[in-house]
């Protein structure tokens, strides 16, 4: 595309120089990747300034720069001086990639928890209505058979629209996405035109990043009260809010569209009523504004059901049949680390949970507490170079709910995995309970404790090995992740396969021990 035809998607540039009638071939904002003809974003970041990068990215190709401040572009280099790279970056994207998100319709998913399940179930849903959905979020982004890597749960401008685009020439005829807190902050969904957006919740996290709650929530509120502005691209947009959050309230009334509420307590819209759970699923009715119909979902759990009033929320605002709604909850079977089970000969119950917040692992393990029929035991950590005012709070919700709790690593970066353990045991030592040891522990759980294990594989192996027929063992915390981060160092480790082989292990003891 011409760097002239790029220039005119973003607003009053602040300066434009040298030769528009170059003919752009990529975008890129990482000096790393530049090739010729390319045209280089200098975003300001929060560990470097990517005007300081270049002079790199010219020697490597970039015809043509966007930066903020004119005194680092080089003599005779056409540039673009605009106020906020990152905003012009987000335009000249969805330019450059044609517009990918105008013509079918785009659902954008926000808040702290649910995100990802409730991204499946929409999916679902309207797989079940005959328009088929792309998915992009924390675990892959896909459509079809095409699955590519997540790096981010919401990617940079440039991937974003990249993504987009191929989705849709896949055939996708709409798209579900998590939009992060970080991706609203940095405007990387600032040229996506959304149909729908839905709040999910609002509880501490990323507060590394974001400092405090007031600047977490600003984020989350720029998506109903600036991306969702009707225009005659799109003049029918809508909010879908979960009006019993806390922050649901101020969120609908912030929308700058219609908006249909969901919720169990506060009048809502859409919601559920004789609902059952078990530890075969959810099952209940249905309550719309288009009328009633009865449900089964294989989903565990009360916050589950939030997930599914969600994604129904969804539906009704595109107009889609209470059957397909109905079918489509039935038909999604389970989202990979959300509540995930592990088979086993053992009769032991064990799931395995991205829940690495507070209100999320708190979540869960009240669901479990619902159905449980004996004890329950969680392996969880907190990961490193992150918000460190959750440790202890978490450390106690996990030893209020649990019978069991193993205190172990989760991804503890550059931090000591035995200090992060101990500001996680500085939550839990206030309820007065039997600190373990793993000795101990070889003689079974005797009453409600706690024990230090700061080997993820060794807490695991722990875990199924106190475990008795009827429990349920929950890890924690990495979900569908198959790595462990220590110090700068990605190793391959999987919560899922690691729980597969700490039942093999003990099998091969049980079968070693019989004969004796």
């Amino acid at each position: 595309m011409r760097l002239d035809e790029l220039i005119r998607s973003i607003q009053n540039p602040l300066r434009v120089s040298g030769d528009t009638g170059l003919e752009i071939s990529a975008l890129y904002y990482d000096s790393r990747k530049v090739k010729e003809k390319g045209l280089f974003f200098a975003l300001r970041g929060v560990a470097d300034d990517g005007h300081l990068f270049i002079d790199k990215a010219v020697n490597s190709g970039a015809i043509a720069l966007v930066l903020e401040d004119v005194s680092f572009a080089p003599p005779g280099v056409p540039f673009i001086q605009v106020p906020d790279a990152r905003r012009a970056m987000a335009s000249m994207a969805a330019a450059f990639y044609g517009y990918p998100s105008d013509a079918i319709p785009l659902i954008g998913i926000t808040g702290t928890n649910g995100k990802t399940t409730t991204t499946y179930l929409i999916e679902a849903i309207l797989g079940e209505a005959g328009i088929p959905a792309a998915v992009l979020g924390t675990i892959h982004y896909r459509f079809a058979e095409t699955i590519l890597p997540s790096d981010h749960t919401t990617p940079e401008s440039v991937e974003l629209q990249k993504t987009l685009r191929e989705m849709s020439d896949l055939g996708a005829k709409s798209i579900v996405m998590e939009v992060s807190s970080h991706a609203l902050e940095q405007h990387r969904v600032d040229g996506c035109l959304f149909d729908i957006a839905v709040f999910t919740n609002l509880t501490r996290d990323h507060l590394d990043y974001h400092k405090d709650m007031e600047s977490y929530l600003a984020c989350k509120k720029r998506l109903f009260t600036e991306l969702l502005t009707a225009d005659q691209q799109k003049p029918k947009r809508h909010a879908v809010v979960n009006i019993d959050d806390p922050l649901g309230d101020l969120i609908a009334r912030a929308a700058n569209c219609p908006v249909i509420t969901y919720g169990l307590v506060n009048d809502a819209d859409v919601g559920a009523r004789e609902t059952i759970f078990s530890t075969s699923g959810i099952s209940g009715i249905l309550t719309t504004p288009g009328g009633e119909i009865d449900f089964n979902s294989r989903l565990l759990g009360r916050f589950n059901l939030y997930n599914i009033l969600a994604a129904s929320g969804v539906a009704v605002a595109m107009n889609i049949p209470l059957t397909a709604i109905r079918s489509g909850i039935a038909g999604h079977e389970k989202v990979a680390g959300r509540l995930e089970k592990v088979e086993n000969n053992r009769g032991v119950t064990l799931l395995v949970d991205y829940a690495h917040t507070d209100d999320a692992l708190e979540n869960v393990l009240k669901t479990l507490l619902e159905i449980a029929e004996r004890k329950i035991i969680t392996v969880f950590g907190c990961g490193g170079d992150r918000d460190r005012g959750k440790r202890p709070i978490m450390g106690e919700i996990a030893a209020r709910y649990s019978d069991l709790s193993v205190v172990t690593s989760d991804n503890p970066r550059t931090e000591d995995p035995l200090l992060i353990m101990d500001q996680i045991r500085a939550g839990v030592v206030p309820l007065e309970l039997k600190e373990y040891t793993v000795k101990e522990l070889s003689g079974g759980l005797t009453e409600k404790g706690y024990v230090m294990v700061s080997s993820r594989r060794e807490a695991i192996q722990l875990a199924v090995k106190v475990a008795q027929p009827g429990d349920i063992v929950l890890l924690a915390g990495k979900g569908h992740e198959g790595y462990q981060i220590i110090g700068t160092e990605k190793i391959e480790f999987d919560d899922r396969e690691e729980a597969v082989n700490a039942f093999r292990e003990c099998s091969d003891m049980i079968m070693k021990k019989g004969p004796a």
